[in-house]
C-alpha cells in the first residue's frame, strides 16, 4: 500500500507531526499517524469524501 503525507506536514527534518492517507481500492481510504502508524483508520471512499467537503 502506498501512503501519502499531508501537504500540511512541512518539509523540515524530523517533522513527523502529520497524517498519511492511502487509497488501496476504489472503495476504501486508510488514514494513519506518521508517529504511530498502527492502528490505521479505514473509511468508505464516499464517507471520506463527504468529510473532506465538510471541513474544507
Amino acid at each position: 500500500m502506498t501512503w501519502r503525507r499531508s501537504s500540511f506536514s512541512g518539509t523540515g527534518g524530523g517533522n513527523n507531526d502529520c497524517v498519511e492517507v492511502a487509497h488501496p481500492t476504489p472503495t476504501t481510504v486508510h488514514l494513519r499517524d506518521t508517529k504511530n502508524p498502527t492502528p490505521t483508520l479505514r473509511f468508505p471512499t464516499r464517507a471520506f469524501t463527504s468529510l473532506l467537503t465538510r471541513v474544507s
